[in-house]
């Protein structure tokens, strides 16, 4: 089992709440990938999000930096919303961060986008939401695919490409291209038709209620006559690791309070009840929050439902002070992932 951490960047707050400048979301944010790789945890995901309080707006960019300053630790996007950006210019990002890295450690995980800020700021009308996923996911597979340099493709949200030159070219040939989703049953049956890993973002709720996803996800993948090491799924979920509950309990709920007053405001959501907030925090709620033996073991309650492969943390919301972060990350990377490794054994 792989164990990581995502995140959108963080702008840090001042005491009254405020925000201070957004460029220290992103400091932190690369100082938080390097520890991450010291510390030997397996996979740092970067999403995408436009806000002032998550503005970690260029994954590409972001991993390039970080690929050149980090070893071994795979480097993904969590997720590109390729629907309102460039197919062309993310998958040349993601190849140069992969030349810059070596090679094999750059992931692109492509998404349509829970948030809709990127329409407006780019361009795009939110009823074609359908359309620019899929021609656009459409165009990046035909580039990662492509067995050379050159590329054709033709569609109606962007110009035709007519035998172009499309570089560089990742150092393996192609990069790892995972489907994300929120829980959509057609984004599952999607990725196992296409043959491609998925990515299940769970934020709320019981996340064992995702179990039926994962099997529509690999009949279609079987019924599609794809098998192998490229059918599996992932979990990203919010969480922080700490020495005891109580401390976790503590030191998350300021940020996920702030994160969800300011999501309520953008989306009509219901005030923050510290009562549901302890409720997802516990099992079978959707928040990893708690000390590394809790983590573990509810890490690996949920394998058991959906067989998953590598389970991944979003700590940084809302203001959560750096240390923090870089202390759950330590801990996710050296008592969490040994738990998980040892009682998965005992299975």
């Amino acid at each position: 089992m792989e164990i990581g951490a995502y995140s959108f960047g963080d702008t840090p707050r001042n005491d009254d709440g405020t925000h201070q400048a957004t460029a220290g979301g992103i400091r932190n944010l690369f100082d938080a990938i390097v520890h991450a790789d010291k510390q030997g945890l397996d996979y740092f995901g970067v999403g995408e999000h436009h806000t002032v309080s998550m503005p970690a707006s260029s994954p590409g960019a972001m991993l390039a930096a970080a690929s050149a300053a980090t070893k071994n630790i795979i480097l993904g996007s969590a997720a590109s919303i390729i629907s309102t950006d460039d197919p062309v210019r993310v998958f040349q990002q993601m190849a140069t961060a992969d030349a810059v890295s070596g090679g094999g450690r750059i992931e692109i995980t492509a998404g349509r986008g829970s948030s809709v800020e990127t329409f407006p700021l780019f361009g795009y009308e939110l009823r074609d939401y359908d359309r620019l996923y899929s021609e656009k996911l459409e165009l990046l597979l035909a580039l990662n695919n492509a067995g050379g340099e050159n590329v054709s493709w033709s569609g109606s949200v962007r110009p035709a490409i007519d035998n172009l030159a499309v570089v560089p070219r990742p150092v393996q040939g192609q990069l790892p291209v995972w489907i994300a989703t929120g829980g959509s049953p057609a984004s599952s049956a999607r990725a196992g038709a296409l043959g491609l890993p998925v990515s299940y973002g769970i934020i709320g709720g019981a996340p064992h209620r995702f179990a039926p996803l994962a099997e529509l996800y690999r009949q279609s993948a079987a019924q599609a006559g794809h098998s192998g090491a490229n059918i599996k799924v992932s979990v990203a979920a919010l969480g922080l690791v700490a020495r005891t509950k109580k401390e976790a309990l503590e030191r998350f709920y300021p940020g996920w309070h702030n994160l969800s007053v300011e999501m309520g405001r953008l989306r009509g959501w219901p005030a923050p009840d510290r009562g549901a907030y302890l409720a997802q925090a516990d099992a079978p709620g959707a928040y990893y929050v708690g000390d590394p033996d809790e983590v573990a073991r509810r890490i690996v309650d949920l394998h058991g439902h959906m067989g998953h492969m590598r389970h991944f943390l979003q700590s940084d919301i809302g203001g959560l002070p750096q240390e923090h972060f870089l202390e759950s990350i330590t801990l996710l990377a050296q008592e969490v992932k040994p738990r998980v490794d040892r009682l998965l054994a005992r299975k």
